[in-house]
């Protein structure tokens, strides 16, 4: 397990060149992710460090991002499945995501895995398995589908 790093609300201001009293309101608000420890902040450097790029001017932001960005929370909850299919698809697509291509998963396994997602594991294991994501077998087991990645790439 990696070594977790936090830093206060004033460290964080001094890594951001930003008053202490801006971070200290983004904190509360939780536009930056933190944790409160009495009446103390602390910012996982992890955690930091996804909220920048997140915030940042300097990516291109695909379509694609722009989407996971509007249906999942900064903390990585989904808010919602989305009605539309190009988009539901691209959330299914994030979601997927989370399950290793070779291994097999029984259905708890999956329930386990979208809890962190979302409660409703039920709807989304149903939509995953509708837009081809996961397969369900007969016995009951669980695998992630192949992805249309083509075999050669040219660099």
């Amino acid at each position: 397990m990696a070594d977790l790093a936090f830093y206060t609300a004033a460290e964080v201001a001094r890594l951001l060149r930003l008053h202490p009293q801006v971070v200290q309101r983004k904190l509360q608000a939780g536009a930056i992710p933190g944790y409160r420890i009495g009446r103390e902040w602390r910012v996982e450097h992890e955690q930091l460090v996804a909220w920048l790029e997140q915030h940042s001017n300097q990516r291109a932001r695909t379509p694609e991002m722009q989407i996971v960005e509007n249906f999942f929370t900064p903390g990585g909850r989904l808010r919602s499945i989305p009605a539309q299919r190009s988009k539901r698809s691209v959330v299914l697509e994030r979601l997927a995501a989370e399950f290793e291509p070779a291994r097999i998963y029984t259905e708890r396994e999956v329930n386990t895995v979208l809890r962190r997602f979302h409660d409703d594991v039920a709807t989304i294991r149903r939509e995953l398995i509708a837009a081809k994501k996961l397969v369900r077998t007969k016995s009951g087991v669980y695998k992630r589908t192949a992805t249309k990645e083509p075999a050669l790439q040219r660099g």
